[in-house]
């Protein structure tokens, strides 16, 4: 396997479809081109000649370098369920308005048709007020797919930070601090 990608190419595996498991080589550079795009269908010429969904990438201790790769065998038209990246596109009305944008969850796991699969998903942040939310359900999906998540899941929120006065407890009082070491009057 070290020569393999030593000569530029990773091993991988595709599975699926109730068929034999095939080892392959993928090139390193074209699947570099493939992830760096987003793409989760791949299209295999060679030892296998089919459309593939990127099931699982095994990186190196440090996320730089590809080791291994898991494809599984799709039909255009079958669901298939994936994990997609959130991109956030605007800014929010309520941060103008003094609000902090909260970033819940950066992904989302759908059920869609391969052909049908996007990059990402985009979410509108432009109408975001201030104690608004947008959750899972509220995300527009591409046509075919559906939630594989619960769809009150929160995503990204808007709200203010309320800070204490220096000095309050949570009854509004000001504390005294403690000072270590003084002695009580009554002693």
């Amino acid at each position: 396997m070290k020569r393999l990608r030593q000569t530029g190419q990773i091993p991988a595996v595709l599975y699926g479809h109730g068929e034999e498991g095939v080892m392959l080589s993928v090139s390193e550079r074209d699947l570099s081109k493939a992830i760096d795009q987003g793409s989760h269908i791949v299209n295999l010429k060679g030892g296998a000649n089919e459309s593939a969904l990127i099931k699982e990438v095994q990186w190196d201790a440090f996320g730089v370098k590809v080791l291994h790769l898991d494809l599984t065998r799709v039909d255009a038209n079958e669901a298939v369920e994936v994990t997609l990246p959130i991109e956030l596109k605007g800014e929010a009305a309520g941060t103008r308005q003094g609000g902090t944008l909260n970033f819940h969850q950066h992904e989302l796991t759908i059920l869609c048709p391969a052909n049908m699969l996007p990059e990402k998903l985009e979410i509108k942040i432009v109408d975001l007020e201030v104690e608004q939310s947008i959750s899972a359900g509220d995300v527009e999906l591409p046509a075919g797919a559906t939630l594989a998540e619960a769809a009150t899941t929160p995503i990204v929120s808007c709200s203010v930070l309320v800070e204490k006065e220096a000095g309050e407890d949570a009854e509004g009082g000001a504390d005294e601090p403690e000072i270590i070491g003084k002695k009580d009057e009554e002693e």
